[in-house]
């Protein structure tokens, strides 16, 4: 597999993504669905949003592991949030670390959605390749 990175300005490189992934020679395409703060029981977590993140990520982490993929092959998420600003005030250092572990260059879209499942606050949606 053979990734190239599109990013006509530099601003973004702060924000820990990338504007455009093209990817060639992929072997397989892995597309998860969204991934939130759903305990192993499958009770919806009731935590704050920053909280949530962590164990969405965690989810999200297991799901392309248990796949036999790596997390660094991310090449497209999408986090939907209750609330942009809070997601940005409070949980973007979080999403930083995320995407510094695993060294990944995704192209990233934030949305504001009216409401998650249950008691959610944020999901993360996410296409991987190999």
């Amino acid at each position: 597999m053979e990734k190239r990175i599109i990013n006509p300005w530099e601003w973004q490189d702060a924000l820990s993504y990338v504007q455009a992934v093209e990817v060639k020679d992929v072997q397989a395409t892995l597309y998860v669905a969204g991934q939130a703060a759903v305990l192993p029981d499958g009770t919806s977590s009731d935590a704050d949003m920053r909280t949530q993140l962590g164990i969405a990520i965690h989810n999200l982490e297991t799901v392309i592991s248990q796949a036999g993929y790596d997390a660094a092959n991310i090449v497209r998420l999408t986090i939907y949030s209750t609330s942009s600003e809070e997601f940005v005030n409070n949980c973007f250092d979080l999403f930083k670390d995320f995407v510094a572990k695993h060294n990944m260059k995704q192209a990233v879209t934030l949305m504001q959605v009216v409401g998650l499942y249950e008691t959610l606050n944020v999901e993360l949606e996410a296409t991987v390749v190999k």
